[in-house]
């Protein structure tokens, strides 16, 4: 099975290998987006305080871009984000904590596709980071 991990402070976890529907839930204390699906078998979790209200008030809507705009933009993102957990003493550690395993050939779908680029403009946004 596929292995997608990483943790930022604030609890952002994204997990592979997990078989279950795709569902969205918020608990009351932190924020939690939860995608996940049988058939690629992973599963992605956010917990960070803000993000669920970023993608429902600031985030364009899903279908805003095609899912290969947002596959394009996933894969610079997830490569600065790497190098970015590589070099703890170089970027802030307590935001690039782990590596992202974000394999570029894999079709994850708009949904997941969508999610992933919309946290990382999330990033940029809460943190006043620049990717690019």
């Amino acid at each position: 099975m596929k292995t997608l991990l990483y943790y930022v402070t604030l609890g952002l976890f994204i997990v592979a290998c997990s078989s279950t529907i795709k569902t969205t839930e918020t608990n009351s204390s932190d924020e939690v987006v939860r995608i996940a699906n049988d058939s690629l078998e992973y599963e992605i979790i956010i917990i960070d305080i803000g993000f669920e209200t970023y993608l429902n008030t600031i985030a364009k809507p899903m279908n805003f871009y095609s899912k290969e705009f947002y596959e394009t933009k996933n894969k610079f993102y997830v490569t600065e984000w790497n190098i970015r957990a590589r070099n703890p003493l170089r970027y802030r550690s307590d935001i690039y904590e782990n590596q992202i395993d974000y394999n570029f050939y894999v079709d994850y779908g708009l949904e997941v596709n969508y999610k992933l680029y919309n946290y990382f403009k999330f990033v940029e946004h809460k943190y006043k980071q620049r990717f690019f």
